[in-house]
């Protein structure tokens, strides 16, 4: 596979938004709502930090797409040594 964009960008996505999601439970968890005035949730603030709903979807985001990088540099070092045996 020369190009796995597609293919980590799916799976890498998917797996670190649900850990972001993962994150985000055990942060309601241990801190309720903690120092969020607002819950957020809203169409217009879904995505605003400063809420807490937004910093949730924000922390998937970034846990999103952290774990595409992680997962495309590892695939495409494991092609350049596939490439190199053969």
């Amino acid at each position: 596979m020369k190009n796995p964009f597609l293919l980590c960008f799916i799976s890498g996505v998917t797996t670190g938004m649900g850990n972001g999601s993962v994150f985000g439970a055990a942060l309601m968890c241990f801190l309720g709502r903690g120092a969020f005035e607002n819950w957020g949730g809203w169409p217009n603030v879904a995505y605003n930090p400063t809420t807490f709903t937004g910093f949730i979807d924000w922390a998937m985001i970034i846990f999103g797409l952290v774990f595409y990088i992680v997962l495309h540099v590892a695939v495409s070092r494991h092609n350049a040594l596939e490439d190199q045996a053969a």
